[in-house]
């Protein structure tokens, strides 16, 4: 047997780099597919991306991080933020993402902070290997396909994965946080 063969990994072959995300589910011993698809840095909806990796919008899941009202000093308030993930067709509920976090008050965290909370840049925030962990809530549309894609950490790369393994990896919490978009 040829060493390579066991030093196989979960993830289906491929040339794409492996992330931290990718790693994390590789720990935990759960499989999935890395994706690449071009990058255009002038667009990165979540719809773009579906239809560079051939998945409807619906099923490409996006990462969003928000923070609550509950703290004064935001520079010191780690339990304040949390990660949505919502499906790409669709915005966030912003009072229905308060209330599955029991904030009173919930907003979107500015695009400037990403990497210093996450470790993540936009278009590449995922709720795996996080530089912290994070509470995750996930819209509960997600339970209605065999796999879904999420961004790997990483633009120009996705993970495609069971949504019960994606929520076991991330300890996701099951909520109705989507809304159609406006307009």
């Amino acid at each position: 047997m040829q060493k390579t063969a066991v030093q196989k990994t979960n993830a289906q072959k491929t040339n794409a780099q492996k992330t931290n995300a990718a790693r994390l589910l590789d720990r935990m011993g759960i499989r999935y597919e890395l994706r690449e698809y071009e990058v255009d840095p002038n667009d990165l909806a979540a719809e773009t991306v579906a239809a560079k990796i051939g998945l409807p919008a619906e099923q490409v899941f996006k990462t969003l991080v928000a923070r609550g009202g509950r703290s004064k000093d935001r520079s010191k308030d780690r339990n304040g933020i949390v990660m949505a993930v919502i499906p790409g067709d669709q915005e966030l509920n912003l009072k229905a993402l308060a209330a599955a976090a029991g904030e009173r008050k919930i907003q979107l965290v500015p695009v400037k902070e990403l990497q210093a909370l996450t470790g993540y840049i936009r278009g590449g925030v995922t709720a795996l290997a996080a530089k912290r962990d994070f509470p995750v809530y996930v819209d509960e549309t997600i339970e209605l396909f065999d796999v879904v894609s999420i961004s790997a950490g990483l633009r120009g790369l996705q993970i495609l994965i069971a949504p019960d393994e994606y929520l076991r990896a991330t300890n996701g919490q099951l909520a109705a946080l989507g809304q159609a978009k406006a307009g």
